[in-house]
């Protein structure tokens, strides 16, 4: 797929199809007055007639308009202009796309990106559109005999803006191609069954990650993790036939001296609940609960890419959470790497035994800050369900950073409370603390205590993403979130937005 940037009048483009918006009511956005204006009030005929009124998720498309160099024009409904926003403008994107799948089109001219959107100039609009037209395209048919033989015959996009935007929008387009390639990523690992995408699989796509872009790569076993003394994180993979790999990945685009960023990403390749078994119904989806490793795998593909002149680091542990003969029990008490107890009351509580050995090992990189990542808590996809992540942290200003970096991504999170009063819910009778709460209250902002205990000498955010990374039903499949998220949090960090 190609992606180019275009100014100048619409109706002079040579390509197969030029897409325009129509506002409700029928009145016609400014590019689409342009072409009504060369085709001598053609557009405005077809509207008198009724044949398009512009709602939100309508189209039209036309063959051989007169005056137009192009051989289609495709008319896409906005909806009420005074309501046209940002998620508006990605829908009337993905409608685009949509409607061109079947016409034959190779070639496209977008014209939606000149529209205005509240608070967003066109860098913004080339961006959200890039990836906009990536996830509509989007196929998981890797595994497929047979590939996807609806996939559309579209290999060029070109979005229209102003003559002076073009050099911002140009460094947007390479921006947003960078993104969503490592969201793609992110889907590909995400949608992998568990009996592929295992621990020393997601090894091999990091050490494969950082040949491709040079990058230091290191994997640890159970041997070395047991010298560190990661026991949290080992008793989780007890019980399966996989062996668990810790994975330390290493950017080096800043200065030498400069303090990374560490992204840490839960690595679950397949969560059984273990002794604390799962129901059955949909146990196949918890394959996804290594997303917060692909973020981090998708993340970094994306940065470097990009060659973001940052220094990141990016830890994932990963391991398969399985019942069996030598599996963990409820109520094994375990010592975790920085020597605090811990007792497991629930085998199904794996993510933060995972994570806390990983959240101490990053102490070591003297991190600027650390963000881990992570489908953790059931309790985050009942308060937030499938349109914000959960965000806890212990740094207002890292909170801030990332939130704003989900509002301008479009990958939005929701910051929650990280008092001291919920480490009160914390308490064992027999170890340094229970990997889980006596109370099914606040369970997303219990599990993001436990986490804070290990996290006392950086400035640490948790992304709680159980609910944003997967979505169910017909469209079954990883969605690449958090990666807008945290990417454009690291080009906000790198001056670039």
């Amino acid at each position: 797929m190609e992606f180019s940037i275009k100014s100048g009048s619409p109706d002079k483009a040579k390509c197969d199809c030029v897409a325009v918006g129509v506002f409700d009511s029928r009145k016609l956005s400014e590019p689409a007055q342009k072409l009504d204006k060369a085709s001598g009030g053609h557009l405005t005929g077809i509207l008198r007639r009724g044949d398009m009124e512009g709602k939100s998720g309508s189209m039209l498309l036309l063959h051989g308009t007169p005056g137009i160099a192009a051989g289609r024009l495709l008319l896409i409904g906005l909806g009420k202009e005074t309501e046209f926003g940002e998620k508006a403008y990605r829908d009337a994107v993905a409608t685009t796309v949509g409607a061109l799948k079947d016409t034959g089109s190779r070639d496209v001219l977008i014209t939606l990106s000149e529209l205005p959107v509240a608070k967003r100039n066109a860098a913004w609009r080339v961006r959200q559109g890039n990836l906009a037209v990536h996830d509509a395209l989007f196929r998981s048919d890797q595994l497929k005999s047979k590939k996807d033989s609806t996939k559309p015959a579209l290999d060029a996009f070109a979005f229209s803006v102003a003559g002076k935007d073009v050099r911002s929008a140009t460094a947007a387009l390479t921006q947003g191609e960078a993104i969503a390639r490592g969201m793609n990523l992110t889907r590909e690992l995400g949608n992998l069954p568990a009996n592929i995408c295992t621990p020393t699989y997601l090894a091999q796509q990091a050490q494969k990650l950082a040949k491709t872009f040079k990058l230091k790569c290191e994997v640890l076993d159970r041997a070395r993790m047991e010298k560190l003394g990661m026991g949290s994180l080992l008793a989780v993979g007890l019980g399966s036939h996989q062996p668990p790999r810790f994975i330390v990945l290493q950017y080096h685009g800043g200065k030498a001296k400069a303090k990374p960023i560490v992204l840490v990403g839960k690595g679950i390749t397949f969560d059984t609940g273990g002794i604390s078994l799962k129901p059955g119904a949909e146990m196949d989806e918890m394959k996804y609960d290594m997303s917060g490793a692909a973020s981090v795998l998708g993340a970094f593909h994306a940065l470097a890419t990009m060659k973001l002149p940052l220094n990141v680091v990016g830890i994932i542990p990963a391991v398969e959470n399985m019942p069996g003969g030598a599996a963990t029990r409820p109520g094994d008490i375990v010592t975790s790497m920085s020597g605090q107890t811990i007792e497991i009351l629930n085998t199904d509580a794996e993510g933060r035994l995972i994570l806390c050995d990983a959240l101490t090992y990053a102490e070591r990189f003297e991190p600027d800050c650390v963000v881990d990542v992570a489908t953790l808590t059931g309790a985050c996809v009942i308060a937030l369900g499938a349109v914000a992540s959960g965000l806890m942290a212990n740094h207002d200003g890292l909170a801030e950073e990332l939130l704003e970096a989900g509002r301008v991504s479009g990958d939005r999170a929701w910051q929650l409370p990280l008092w001291e009063d919920y480490q009160e819910m914390l308490k064992s009778n027999f170890a340094d603390i229970p990997n889980i709460s006596g109370s099914r209250a606040a369970g997303t902002i219990t599990a993001a205590c436990f986490l804070a205990r290990f996290t006392k000498k950086y400035r640490w955010a948790h992304l709680d993403i159980a609910g944003t990374a997967w979505r169910s039903g017909a469209s079954k499949g990883s969605t690449g979130r958090p990666v807008p998220l945290l990417t454009h949090f690291l080009l906000k960090r790198a001056g670039k937005l």
